[in-house]
């Protein structure tokens, strides 16, 4: 069931124009990756979503209703550019800010002794922001974001400034909380936790939608009939006629165990290339290359330029 979409959006700047009739949607209960080179208009998608500026045409919805003022409430929202006041207390500050999203003191500070326990920086309460590391800021920021446990979260970049533990620590904490039903945006210019975190994405570039839909179909639809293979025979297919009716990308011979990247080309297909090596080799693997996120991000804004 679809908890969030925009219809259609539109926004401009003086001479710059953010976004041109982007529509996306979000099913509840599912990650969707915000895509897009810098200055693509992501950021200015998700201030809109969060009422930060208003679209000059278009329309952003919430449950099946027009966002509305007091929505805010069921957004929770990590941006990029951290802004933890830095002279604040820990403990103050992070109650300050559940209250600010709807939360009673008690409520937050129950919820905040939760997470400080599971992050491990109960010591740190009493300590102002200042004093902490650029990491441990983060982990505050990331507890301030869930903590009144919203309907929708939207991460910006929000491993940046996290060593691989801690950006473990958080990508775990993401996937638990939409095992319980949370639903996330989340932009990012990393596109191995794409792979690893988002049901769906969407691109934009150039202030268009130029490509949406499920993440593994999209790397599905992009891929381009290339094989890994592992093989043993004493066999170079590049001296061979076979060379003529494929791409060989690589082979790579060692006497044991030799390697082969290769392409069928049009006319062809995956089960004439088997019967073709067959003759020649004892294939121990052979796996289609699916392109990743990171190909496929590049390849369609290139297509896009």
């Amino acid at each position: 069931m679809e908890l969030f979409s925009a219809k259609e959006v539109s926004k401009s700047y003086a001479n710059h124009q953010a976004l041109t009739k982007v529509s996306i949607s979000v099913d509840e209960g599912t990650i969707f990756g915000l895509l897009g080179p810098n200055g693509a208009g992501k950021t200015t998608l998700i201030r809109i979503i969060n009422q930060i500026t208003a679209p000059d045409s278009g329309s952003v919805w919430l449950n099946g209703q027009p966002l509305k003022a007091d929505d805010v409430y069921k957004i929770g929202y990590l941006p990029e550019e951290r802004g933890l006041y830095k002279k604040m207390k820990v403990g103050e500050q992070a109650l300050y800010l559940g209250q600010l999203k709807g939360l009673s003191r008690r409520d937050a500070m129950k919820e905040l002794k939760i997470w400080f326990e599971k992050f491990e920086i109960t010591a740190w309460w009493d300590k102002k922001v200042m004093e902490l590391s650029k990491g441990m800021q983060q982990k505050v920021q990331f507890i301030c974001t869930v903590l009144h446990k919203p309907r929708l979260l939207i991460f910006d970049e929000p491993f940046s400034g996290f060593d691989p533990i801690n950006a473990d620590i958080i990508t775990r904490e993401i996937l638990q909380m939409k095992k319980e039903g949370s639903t996330i945006i989340f932009s990012t210019h990393n596109m191995e936790s794409v792979e690893q975190l988002c049901d769906n994405i969407a691109l934009i570039d150039k202030s268009k939608k130029i490509l949406d839909g499920p993440t593994q179909q999209i790397r599905e639809h992009y891929k381009s009939n290339i094989y890994d293979i592992t093989y043993h025979g004493d066999f170079d297919i590049q001296s061979h006629d076979l060379a003529r009716k494929y791409n060989i990308i690589s082979n790579e011979l060692n006497g044991k165990m030799n390697k082969l990247s290769i392409q069928y080309l049009a006319g062809s297909n995956s089960r004439e290339l088997i019967k073709d090596l067959v003759e020649h080799v004892d294939i121990i693997s052979f796996n289609e290359v699916i392109p990743s996120m990171n190909e496929v991000f590049i390849k369609v804004v290139k297509q896009n330029a």
